[in-house]
């Protein structure tokens, strides 16, 4: 039997209890956060000093059009090095999280596209890229590491709160 209904002026229920984060929770988010932050730098880095292979190394999944090519080529080191520097101090930690993630994803895409289309590539992602030898590719390998990096993203959106951030300092 139902309990009693409510009358005008009866104090509204109380929310569910949330669960509290456990102590360790942001402590692991920051190893996230900067582990994160050191594949962005890393694949940044390792693409700016020749933007024209970065270039090369997009052309090579011919997925884009030849118009798109270049700027996304010499776009991309810089967008990674954004994301890097922003998961270091902290900041927009959760956008930075969903960027990353639909980056992942979109490489992701890419690299499962060319293995699909037998397209024998290099994947470029630190440095590199191109057309290969059909017996250097390593797409299965590149597609696992880089869903490990979206899991690492994945922690962020859902645990944004980290030590050591600059949002954590401007929350305060």
């Amino acid at each position: 039997m139902a309990g009693p209904a409510a009358q005008p002026g009866d104090p509204a229920p109380a929310p569910p209890a949330r669960r509290p984060v456990p102590a360790w929770s942001p402590w692991l988010g920051t190893v996230v956060r900067l582990g994160l932050a050191v594949v962005w730098g890393w694949a940044g880095l390792a693409k700016i000093a020749d933007p024209a292979e970065a270039a090369q190394a997009v052309r090579a999944y011919e997925i884009l059009p030849e118009g798109l090519v270049k700027p996304v080529g010499y776009a991309l080191p810089f967008l990674e090095l954004a994301l890097a520097l922003l998961l270091v101090i902290g900041l927009g930690v959760r956008i930075v999280a969903g960027v990353s993630a639909l980056l992942l994803l979109t490489f992701i895409a890419g690299i499962a596209a060319a293995w699909a289309r037998g397209i024998s590539i290099d994947c470029g992602c630190f440095g590199g890229g191109g057309h290969v030898d059909a017996s250097q590719t390593e797409y299965l390998q590149e597609i696992l590491r880089d869903t490990g990096f979206l899991l690492l993203a994945g922690w962020l959106l859902w645990r944004p709160r980290t030590r050591l951030s600059a949002d954590g300092w401007l929350a305060s």
